[in-house]
């Protein structure tokens, strides 16, 4: 089988012996395609992972060889996650999931960017879900990293009435800003690529150009009366700059990035402004489960948001994606 490996500062598609259940409980499923994450260009980029690595985790695929105790069956097309948590340890009872041990040791084996992948008894009972007949492979690939906006949208704990801004209009903050309002609160958005802005008022998201700070804060007052929670879904270190600017006194501000200076929020503006400074990560089976039902009922739609690669240009789909020439790119593989 064909998997694409990080080679040094590439990834290579490899030819690499067949994997088999070999008396596993689990299925082992023939993907027909995974989308492209920024946590794979991040853990890419910054060397994270070792040579050999197959990166790649939203997956959708077709079971291929199944022993398994569930409804599940040979040629049943599924979604699934790659992460479960253990519901027991002290994470796991304080609500924090993604950082339970056994949520970081579990995984989807060689990873998503594979012909074939390894999926476990667990991940069958807890995170997959059969694809419904009327939905596409590139829009039920959201499903994982819609359920990671849908934890980060509980978390923030809004209140009825409240008005919320995306900073960053990638796919992720589209996704998020969709969530937002599909959970019954009234979004804005704002990005410096007048394209991403655009998409973004035709998904619903009120969006706006922020490179001028001043401006935009006063079109964003004015239009919203105080912004009560600010999602950080941007990468760049100038989106923190922002984020203080429009929030209001007693607000927060979610962070759901990482920043290349790995830079802070002033301590003082936390102080006096009484801010609630937060971060989310990844999403439990709960959060997934809403997830997958906001795809299938078409109240969060992703149509047209992903640029379709085969497995072969994969290093390709890598380089556009950071060169934000397009918004998602989902690698077709069978």
């Amino acid at each position: 089988m064909k998997t694409a490996q990080v080679e040094n500062d590439k990834i290579v598609v490899k030819e690499v012996e067949d994997i088999k259940l070999d008396g596993r409980k689990g299925a082992i499923v023939r993907v027909l395609g995974c989308g492209l994450c920024g946590s794979d260009i991040v853990k890419f980029r910054e060397k994270i992972v070792h040579n050999g690595a197959v990166l790649g985790h939203e997956i959708v695929a077709v079971i291929d060889e199944i022993d398994s105790d569930t409804g599940f069956k040979k040629g049943d097309k599924i979604v699934t996650s790659h992460h479960i948590p253990c519901g027991e340890c002290d994470y796991c009872r304080h609500g924090n999931v993604s950082m339970c041990e056994h949520f970081k040791s579990t995984n989807i084996r060689p990873g998503g960017f594979s012909e074939k992948v390894y999926v476990s008894e667990e991940h069958l009972k807890n995170v997959a879900y059969n694809i419904p007949e009327d939905m596409t492979e590139e829009e039920i690939s959201f499903y994982e990293p819609l359920g990671c906006c849908v934890r980060a949208i509980k978390r923030c704990n809004l209140i009825e009435g409240d008005k919320v801004l995306v900073i960053g209009l990638g796919s992720i903050g589209l996704l998020m800003g969709e969530g937002i309002k599909a959970m019954g609160y009234k979004v804005y958005g704002c990005d410096l690529i007048e394209d991403r802005i655009a998409l973004g008022n035709k998904l619903g998201i009120e969006a706006y150009n922020s490179l001028n700070l001043d401006e935009f804060d006063r079109i964003i007052q004015e239009k919203s009366g105080g912004i009560d929670a600010v999602f950080m879904t941007s990468g760049a270190d100038k989106a923190l700059d922002v984020a203080l600017k429009v929030v209001k006194k007693g607000g927060k501000i979610l962070v759901f990035s990482s920043t290349p200076r790995n830079t802070g929020y002033p301590n003082n503006e936390i102080y006096y402004k009484e801010l609630t400074v937060l971060g989310s990560y990844s999403p439990s089976p709960k959060d997934l489960r809403d997830s997958f039902d906001l795809l299938v009922s078409h109240r969060v739609n992703v149509k047209g948001l992903t640029t379709v690669y085969p497995l072969e240009r994969v290093q390709q789909a890598f380089e556009d994606t950071v060169a934000n020439k397009i918004l998602k790119a989902y690698i077709k593989i069978s």
